[in-house]
């Protein structure tokens, strides 16, 4: 018996959701798509937050930033939760692989005395600061608008709970569980360390999301983590002798560059959407980037002393130059 085989195509009848071919036409969409546009929740909520009965559930209105779609505010690596669970798998073998070497090589003890301390007293305290960070953006994500901009704010949040928890591993390896009680201690007490706990601490009040994304995903990240990883990290302890240090942080310091990428992104969207936007996003910018730089004046100075204040003020105008091209002049 012969038996012939042929290949038949078979047309979908639909290339894609209803609500998708209305944005983007009728063409197959992308998993990012599928996942991200057009699914925040925007009716039928049922009822008024009984904190606040002039507000709704998912109230667009509670920000001072106005968007006539906020859908505009995409993520550019395209995160959804695959992606971004993938991504950050590969990101913690690495991460695990690089404490294991410095554990079975023994590179901890061989840090010299002032090295070890500069390094638990400068990095272990921080791990606070990223559990602030962890609260902001899950209040972003709670009562942001929109779910291309509120979806990658969780996945910032658990990325900051995880530098909390590499923070709290560095401790323990460098100086077990006295380091993490001192620093604690530290933040709690520490002179050098009160004005970014104030700054924390008053973020946690902020009531609008956007301005609440300003002062931590821009001014504080973009100032803390080039001043802290690349500047006392790598220029100051790594070339010392320290390079177990900068081992243990690299997660740190390869996920600003990733993520400072998203942020610039909504910013340059948010701002060329009006001039009224472009107003209010440089006097946030500007406010929260100043005390931002005053905070961690103090923080610098415990590795780089007298030369705090200049590390400082040239971080400060490399901020600049990177925020005026997303459209903001500071």
């Amino acid at each position: 018996m012969q038996i012939d085989l042929r290949t038949v195509a078979i047309q979908p009848q639909r290339q894609a959701f209803d609500h998708l071919i209305r944005r983007f036409g009728n063409k197959p969409a992308s998993r990012y798509q599928e996942g991200s546009y057009d699914i925040q929740a925007a009716e039928n909520l049922h009822y008024k937050p009984t904190w606040d009965p002039d507000q709704a559930l998912y109230d667009a209105g509670i920000t001072r930033i106005v968007m006539q779609d906020w859908y505009a505010l995409k993520d550019p690596r395209q995160f959804y939760y695959s992606t971004y669970t993938l991504t950050r798998a590969r990101q913690q073998e690495t991460t695990e692989a690089n404490f294991g070497f410095v554990e079975t090589r023994g590179l901890a003890d061989m840090l010299s005395d002032e090295l070890r301390d500069v390094s638990l007293k400068v990095l272990v305290p921080l791990r606070h600061a990223a559990w602030g960070a962890n609260q902001h953006n899950t209040f972003i994500c709670g009562y942001g608008y929109g779910t291309t901009f509120t979806q990658p704010c969780m996945y910032h949040a658990m990325d900051n709970l995880g530098i909390a928890q590499y923070l709290s591993r560095l401790g323990l390896l460098l100086g077990d569980t006295e380091a993490l009680d001192a620093g604690k201690q530290a933040w709690l007490d520490d002179a050098a360390w009160q004005p970014l706990r104030r700054y924390v601490e008053d973020c946690l009040v902020i009531r609008d999301p956007f301005e609440l994304f300003v002062a931590q995903n821009v001014a504080l990240d973009g100032l803390l983590y080039p001043l802290v990883y690349e500047r006392i990290v790598d220029d100051h302890i790594s070339v010392r002798g320290g390079t177990a240090v900068a081992m243990l942080t690299q997660f740190m310091s390869d996920w600003f560059d990733e993520t400072r990428k998203w942020v610039d992104a909504v910013l340059k969207v948010a701002a060329a959407e009006s001039d009224a936007n472009r107003e209010v996003l440089q006097e946030w910018t500007r406010t929260w980037s100043d005390s931002a730089a005053s905070a961690m004046v103090p923080i610098v100075e415990l590795a780089l002393g007298a030369n705090a204040d200049d590390a400082v003020g040239e971080q400060l105008a490399a901020f600049k130059a990177r925020i005026a091209k997303t459209g903001i002049t500071l």
